[in-house]
């Protein structure tokens, strides 16, 4: 039996509505698809924050072009770093098509209005930034176009302005709880999400023919991080409850210059701009690891780097337990112009000015390179080869693996324009020609079943608690550097808190604005991902990209040149990880690169 309605019905309290594209988020990749979708078919925006807010707009230091307006260069060798970039775990067709369609992604954003930093003769002016070389690796590259170091934030104003002027239909502080899915010819297909209105407390219904999932990151399973609170992986979360596999999950790549004990992000444009590492003696110990690009080597390794040095006792101040960003020889000028943003957050958060000293860093949480697997057309995958029709991923939550094990700085803001796009394009294509798929009986009823039972839930777990112990133990544990013992008590303690999220209370009864319940769910989702994390991360028996595991030290290309493809196939509930979750693997795409030895 399927539900009859007509858009805009309330029926038992449920408000439904129905469009041609449904898009959940509204970052750089969700407001980039609505810009191509909006002008073609009837188009609505889900988002659990009001679309400014969203994270997209912490991104600093710029976006990767092969635009040559400083010096030479070219999107072959853009191509070729984000493949060595990424520890040759890319998919290289996605790879060449990111860095080919880089251009016109910059010019785009340009004609839309964003104020990029120029040079004398008016030109979109261009920073190095780590990874990004000329002529396969031999010295550093200007690539990175920027605005100042508020990079993300003028994309992300920039994209909503123009979702404004194209009349895109924004449902802000709705939050996304379900992608409903209904069974024709046998197969489970995406008819709509349900959402959650913050502001009432009412379910919404929306159908439609193509959904396009574009919810960022989750970097909040980590204690030390640079994402924002609301970073919780719902929509990766949601897709994995479906029974849809999740790709590469192991890596998560942990930025470098992050505050000391904060993990606020300073962008990696301070280092583009000449700013140097430093340990306790005052040595520029980059040089020892990454001779050629030294400071500006691949986030992965410049990570590590720092955490050896600590390791070994070159750590700086009392504790010894940090280095040192050294950015006095760039001088006032450039600071307050080029870096103001990370100039401020140095003195306001540390105390600390970089104009005269210093600032300490540590390598944060900061980026996940796994995600909901697609194509190069952003269409989801249910396994291997076989897409989902009429539903698509872009940004963050998805990996279409351009990134493969560790992303290029300056790639994400570009991979959300360029996969934003091609998903907008896509889910319109798809939806001109395409019937909805019905809605069953009772669309709504897994929601309002999780809403009702954790909001009168009265049990004497606090679910702050409960995350600040999630956090602190992956931050042990997974982190840099890993191991299957340290792994191993990951595990436990994931279990350990799903036992104890059984028994949560919530303070708040109420239905508007319940912080305590979203906090509620969104833990949900932090324990289901940082469980896949780790357990993926057991079985990767290597060190590659972001995934550097100390009991198994070397890249192992013979055995793991793949992706790992999990699946939810039983009770998560199960004491053992491996009673629910499946892997599998998936082949590298290789066009032109063969894998080599990652020198810097």
């Amino acid at each position: 039996m399927s539900m009859e309605f007509q858009d805009g019905d309330v029926i038992d309290g449920v408000h439904y509505h129905q469009y041609d594209v449904v898009i959940v988020g509204a970052g750089g990749a969700g407001m980039r698809a609505a810009i191509e979708a909006a002008p073609k078919a009837r188009t609505a925006v889900i988002t659990k924050l009001y679309p400014t807010r969203s994270h997209t707009g912490a991104a600093q230091g710029g976006m990767a072009a092969a635009l040559a307006n400083v010096e030479e260069d070219s999107w072959e060798w853009h191509t070729f770093d984000t493949v060595k970039g990424g520890d040759y775990l890319v998919d290289q067709d996605a790879a060449e098509i990111l860095a080919k369609e880089a251009i016109d992604a910059v010019l785009d954003l340009e004609n839309m209005g964003l104020p990029f930093n120029r040079t004398p003769e008016g030109r979109i002016d261009q920073r190095r930034f780590g990874g990004h070389t000329r002529d396969h690796g031999k010295a550093p590259v200007r690539r990175a176009c920027y605005a100042a170091d508020r990079t993300g934030h003028m994309i992300l104003q920039t994209l909503f302005q123009n979702c404004v002027k194209l009349g895109v239909e924004f449902y802000n502080e709705y939050y996304a709880l379900d992608l409903v899915m209904t069974k024709v010819k046998g197969v489970d297909r995406p008819s709509a999400v349900v959402a959650y209105e913050l502001a009432t407390g009412e379910i919404h219904v929306f159908q439609a023919k193509s959904i396009v999932f574009a919810t960022g990151g989750f970097g909040k399973i980590y204690k030390t991080t640079s994402n924002a609170h609301t970073l919780t992986g719902d929509g990766v979360g949601i897709v994995w409850r479906k029974g849809l596999p999740l790709e590469d999950m192991e890596f998560f790549q942990f930025h470098p210059t992050g505050l000391a004990g904060l993990g606020i992000l300073l962008t990696e444009g301070a280092r583009g701009e000449g700013a140097i590492l430093r340990n306790a003696s005052g040595e520029r110990f980059m040089e020892r690891y990454a001779p050629t690009i030294k400071d500006l080597a691949p986030r992965d390794i410049v990570s590590r780097c720092m955490v050896q040095e600590v390791a070994e006792g070159r750590g700086a101040g009392p504790h010894k337990d940090y280095v040192l960003l050294d950015c006095t020889h760039l001088g006032a000028e450039v600071l307050e112009t080029k870096l103001p943003d990370i100039t401020e957050f140095a003195r306001t958060y540390l105390g600390v000015d970089p104009v005269y000293e210093p600032v300490p860093v540590m390598p944060t949480a900061h980026y996940a390179m796994g995600g909901i697997p697609t194509n190069v057309k952003a269409e989801v995958l249910r396994d291997n080869d076989t897409i989902v029709p009429g539903l698509y991923a872009a940004g963050e939550c998805a990996c279409v693996s351009v990134h493969g094990s560790n992303r290029l700085g300056t790639n994400s803001l570009l991979d959300i324009n360029v996969f934003g796009k091609r998903a907008g394009n896509n889910a319109v294509e798809y939806a001109e020609s395409a019937s909805f798929v019905p809605l069953p009986d009772d669309p709504a009823k897994g929601v309002r079943e999780l809403v009702e039972r954790l909001r009168t839930s009265d049990g004497s777990e606090r679910i702050g608690a409960l995350r600040k112990e999630l956090q602190d133990e992956m931050d042990r544990n997974a982190q840099v550097f890993r191991t299957d013992e340290s792994l191993a008590r990951v595990t436990e303690t994931i279990h350990s808190l799903r036992e104890r999220y059984q028994n949560i209370g919530i303070q708040d009864r109420g239905r508007r604005f319940n912080t305590d319940l979203l906090e509620a769910i969104e833990l949900g989702f932090l324990l289901d991902l940082a469980e896949v994390v780790v357990f993926s991360a057991r079985n990767r028996k290597e060190s590659r990209g972001g995934h550097m595991r100390d009991d198994y030290p070397d890249r192992d290309d013979a055995t793991y040149m793949k992706h790992t493809m999990a699946y939810l196939t039983g009770d998560p509930h199960s004491a053992d990880a491996a009673d629910h979750i499946t892997l599998d693997w998936k082949p590298v795409v290789v066009t032109n690169y063969q894998p080599m030895e990652r020198k810097y």
